[in-house]
């Protein structure tokens, strides 16, 4: 699909158009020609005052797809990735049967191709996500399977943890663990502490992800391995991060985006639209994590979409199921905590594709097109009429938000919102 971008402010680090306002021409999906002024008989995008930077990628979505194709499947959660300017997606296992073998992951990879979004499945690390063996992780590999996690389940035997970061050493895999002690957090469903006891709700401690990121930093020490821990949300898991960090492990974290903004005082009217896992804590937590991004120690924001069907939210609080879906919304909230432009696109569209060793988009001549367009001052209301996702658990239905994604564009495919 041929385009012609006009008047765009680049914002990409790896560019050397980095910060100039330029035409971009766009042919047969390769960026032929970058100049002050182009003039074609193609299609014109005006892009005067907004920025071009390369696509978002997300290291942390939940699609249906397989069997649970209810809440998500791949053409809706390609809608909604595309709405909100992600052009490639890491897929979590938390599907039925979970992407435990090749067989999963060969099926994703094959249902993905020609999308306009890429797709990158994460293999299980445990056989059916239970925690006891190992899954076929070097078939997954294999197959297609970048990195291994067993999504939203965290893993509670250390051995399990230490034979998997040895394994997929050997392989140069990545590892990605989602730090929480089951044994501390238990059954309860908020952050512990004022809130929860004014809303009397058992809460769940700092303690049960900070015990896990310390027992995981240790194992990486030990194996001398990669790990990289999945939406971390205490100030105390920054902390413990950065000084592994600079002891010179090789570790990588992110935060989802909606833990930059939200505080678990949003609970207040359990509203079960507020109901995450890691839960929404502090506002001090939140001044860690956003300090956390700014130093370095944090390298990228996710989106955490974790759809559901209504019936799974719009129910009693304690019943009520963990997530809601945020591809759509991930630049506005991004923007609404602070962030500028530059940095989302360094944690959101640049650091995700090192972390998971996917070629890194530039915006320059005689590279693919992979970009979005992006106005960090437009308003719009997110309502049920231009949500993509098929599920719409998310506290932002209704409300205006400022940040808006005009174009995505990549594997010589378009979506204007």
């Amino acid at each position: 699909m041929n385009l012609l971008i006009k008047s765009a402010t680049i914002s990409d680090p790896g560019s050397p158009f980095n910060q100039q306002v330029v035409d971009v021409l766009i042919e047969k999906g390769q960026i032929t020609k970058i100049a002050p002024t182009i003039h074609s008989d193609f299609e014109n995008f005006d892009a005067g005052g907004k920025y071009l930077a390369p696509g978002f990628f997300d290291l942390n979505c939940n699609i249906g797809e397989l069997g649970l194709e209810t809440k998500e499947d791949l053409y809706t959660g390609t809608q909604a990735a595309a709405a909100g300017g992600f052009t490639g997606i890491a897929l979590m296992p938390n599907t039925q049967p979970p992407v435990h073998s090749k067989a999963e992951i060969e099926y994703l990879m094959n249902r993905a191709k020609n999308n306009l979004v890429d797709f990158y499945p994460l293999g299980a690390i445990s056989h059916k996500r239970d925690g006891k063996d190992l899954a076929e992780m070097y078939d997954m590999y294999q197959s297609g399977a970048r990195a291994f996690t067993d999504g939203n389940r965290p893993i509670q035997d250390a051995g399990l943890m230490e034979r998997a970061l040895l394994y997929t050493k050997g392989f140069n895999a990545l590892v990605l663990s989602y730090p929480e002690d089951t044994a501390i957090a238990g059954k309860a469903k908020v952050h512990e502490g004022e809130v929860s006891t004014l809303l009397g709700m058992k809460g769940i401690p700092s303690l049960a992800e900070e015990l896990m990121v310390a027992r995981d930093l240790y194992l990486a020490e030990y194996t001398e391995s990669r790990i990289h821990f999945s939406t971390i949300s205490t100030e105390r898991s920054v902390d413990l991060i950065r000084e592994a960090k600079k002891k010179g492990l090789q570790v990588t974290c992110d935060v989802a985006v909606h833990h930059l903004l939200l505080t678990d005082e949003a609970l207040m009217g359990f509203d079960s639209q507020y109901k995450v896992k890691p839960p929404l804590r502090t506002q001090k937590d939140v001044k860690a994590l956003l300090k956390g991004l700014k130093d370095g120690t944090i390298d990228a924001i996710v989106s955490q979409h974790t759809p559901h069907e209504v019936e799974f939210k719009n129910v009693e609080f304690e019943v009520a199921e963990f997530g809601m879906i945020s591809l759509q919304t991930a630049f506005a909230t991004a923007l609404a905590a602070g962030l500028s432009v530059d940095m989302i696109i360094e944690k959101m569209a640049i650091n995700p594709r090192k972390i998971l060793n996917v070629e890194v988009p530039m915006i320059a001549e005689g590279r693919k097109a992979n970009l979005v367009v992006l106005d960090k001052d437009a308003e719009w209301t997110y309502d049920k009429s231009n949500n993509k996702s098929k599920s719409y658990n998310s506290p932002f239905i209704g409300k205006k938000l400022k940040g808006s994604v005009l174009l995505t564009y990549n594997n010589n495919k378009q979506f204007k919102s």
